[in-house]
């Protein structure tokens, strides 16, 4: 059905159809506790809604995650990889087609009014935000570069009109007033119109100046002065560890003294005191809605970008690592049906919201990870166009998501920056011309959280490894493949098995998995099992259905993963180059001429053309 016949479905549908609201701060961490510290966001949000406890981004760094959320895909299918030109920013995502054809121009196709405030991407400035508008939004009032990190000197465009500069006022202030204004519009609507509101404060990330060029600690409102004068960053055991941690840049960095620590506490207290401006615009959205009567069919999802880290594994404050700490991200989610004051144990991802949204706009009930858009227009993708899943975000959903998945694909391009006074420091290299960062800081990771393993595994383009046993090693400073480590487990004899089985077997299939995740595209993406694993042409009982790494551990299938192709890098580089990555695919069990009964020994392995 297009979009011309759908029209009259929509219409009548409007008045029952949710509204959606993403809040979307900038670098907030999990790791060192920032909800605890944002009450209002606790009252109204977390008390009254689900705390996803196990979300990730896909890729540590803003212009990326935001383009992964915005398009439901993966860094690798955006190609939009880094904050800047060649290789990201706004430019490049413009290039990439993506203007044409991302959530709000869907969900204007699903009846839809769509708004945004705030941040959208690095590198849309004041030179360029009229030449190639951001297509799709009803009403819209941008941040603009080079002013975007400027807490008391923005600019704001608003509907693509003339900059208009906010100097003197504090942002993240600005940002709410806008956002109410907004809000205002569209709850005034006369026929009931749906809407989708995107608002997106640049708290709490550093505050930019331009000439010299610096990243300074977040500025606060002095409203907010006065608070958390005795915070100091959670001292655990990868804070400034004695032992250096990591690989390949991480591992080389200097131990902390004193000095650098206090700096780094203060810094931490600046990005909470900056968070205030956001936790009570949280107030203010759910006050307004409420006023309104349109809090109870609406969907209020909190997030960031990314996470961040300020003293772990000794690195000064910043992003852009595979640990946790910078991956691992606030989501909450308020709303019809969503139950109140719950942690979900699901595992989800950034590539996740764009199809939860569209489930949601398109009035379908959830269908396990499937979007059901029985009357969808053309506009509106399929979801194998998308590489995320639908977010199980009511207790009923739970039974049907169990299948979802267990793992997100992490993945990075690029050199890494430090933040703050001390922040540039070690081994430099030179990115893009102007701002230097750690060399070779590319690499290929996975997140695999299932029943008995809590896992990070991760390849770095200096071929280097990492495996990390989160569940007992939350810090994520005993990496299992290094050489010091296996030495003291061999000796010990401890921790050599993962789920039962041989530190081996398990690396011969979490390169497998990371094999097909990292091209993976749509389906592929959220059941990779499933491409190394097809169902067999005939039933065979001897054949156990793999959709797991539990189940992928049957020795049965051992000398197949043995066989598989390993994950490597042939170069390091700045961007996305397949040609550079080594292998890109992985090879499926069962196809062509698979023998499915018998041990391992004797069951023969698939035509190795059989690429996936």
């Amino acid at each position: 059905m297009g979009v011309g016949a759908l029209a009259s479905t929509v219409t009548a549908a409007s008045s029952s159809r949710p509204n959606i609201i993403l809040v979307l701060t900038d670098d907030q961490d999990v790791h060192m506790h920032s909800l605890d510290h944002m009450p209002l966001l606790q009252k109204h949000l977390m008390h009254e809604g689900t705390t996803f406890e196990r979300h990730f981004c896909t890729i540590a760094v803003c212009c990326p995650s935001r383009a992964t959320l915005l398009t439901g895909k993966a860094a690798h299918n955006t190609n939009v990889t880094d904050i800047v030109m060649p290789y990201g920013g706004y430019p490049k995502w413009v290039s990439e087609g993506h203007n044409d054809n991302y959530l709000p121009i869907w969900l204007q196709a699903l009846g839809y009014d769509t708004y945004y405030v705030g941040k959208l991407f690095n590198q849309h400035d004041v030179g360029n935000y009229d030449e190639t508008p951001a297509k799709g939004w009803t009403q819209s009032d941008f941040l603009l570069d080079p002013y975007t990190y400027q807490y008391e000197n923005a600019k704001f465009s608003r509907n693509g009109g003339k900059p208009v500069s906010y100097k003197g006022q504090y942002s993240p202030d600005v940002t709410t007033d806008k956002m109410l204004e907004f809000l205002d519009m569209a709850l005034d609507k006369n026929d009931d119109q749906p809407f989708f509101l995107g608002v997106a404060p640049i708290a709490p990330h550093a505050n930019m100046v331009i000439d010299p060029l610096e990243l300074r600690p977040p500025v606060y409102a002095k409203r907010h002065a006065h608070l958390f004068k005795d915070y100091k960053i959670p001292r655990t055991e990868n804070f400034n560890p004695d032992v250096p941690s990591g690989v390949s840049w991480v591992a080389q960095l200097p131990k902390l003294n004193d000095t650098v620590i206090e700096y780094n506490d203060e810094y931490q207290r600046c990005r909470l005191r900056a968070l205030q401006s956001v936790d009570e615009m949280v107030e203010a959205l759910v006050h307004r809605l409420d006023k309104a009567g349109a809090l109870d069919n609406t969907y209020i999802f909190y997030t960031t970008d990314n996470g961040y880290h300020i003293s772990q594994h000794r690195m000064n404050p910043g992003k852009e690592c595979g640990f946790d700490t910078d991956i691992h991200i606030p989501l909450i989610v308020r709303g019809p049906g969503v139950d109140r004051g719950v942690k979900s144990h699901a595992v989800t991802a950034h590539t996740d919201l764009a199809p939860t949204f569209l489930n949601l706009a398109s009035g379908a009930s959830f269908g396990g990870d499937d979007i059901v858009l029985s009357d969808a227009p053309d506009a509106v993708p399929h979801l194998k166009d998308l590489d995320g899943g639908v977010i199980p975000l009511h207790s009923a959903d739970v039974v049907s998501a169990s299948k979802k998945t267990e793992h997100v694909g992490i993945e990075f391009w690029g050199n890494a920056a430090g933040e703050g006074k001390y922040g540039f420091s070690g081994d430099w290299g030179h990115i893009n011309g102007s701002v230097n960062g750690y060399v070779n800081n590319t690499y290929k990771g996975l997140r695999l959280i299932g029943e008995g393993y809590n896992l990070y595994y991760s390849v770095w383009c200096t071929n280097e490894h990492e495996l990390y046993d989160v569940s007992r090693d939350p810090g994520q400073v005993r990496n299992l493949l290094s050489s010091s480590v296996l030495n003291r487990l061999t000796a010990s004899n401890d921790l050599l098995r993962i789920a039962g089985r041989p530190l081996t077997a398990v690396l011969d299939r979490l390169d497998a998995l990371i094999m097909v995740i990292k091209s993976c595209k749509g389906d592929a993406c959220r059941h990779p099992w499933e491409k190394l694993h097809p169902k067999p042409t005939r039933a065979s009982a001897d054949v156990p259905t793999v959709t797991s790494l539990i189940d992928a551990l049957d020795e049965r299938f051992d000398a197949f993963y043995a066989r598989q192709p390993k994950v490597r890098f042939d170069k390091c580089e700045l961007g996305y180059m397949p040609s550079s990555e080594g292998p890109q695919h992985a090879v499926a069990y069962g196809k062509g001429s698979m023998y499915y009964g018998g041990s391992s020994s004797q069951a023969r392995l698939g035509h190795w053309s059989d690429w996936v």
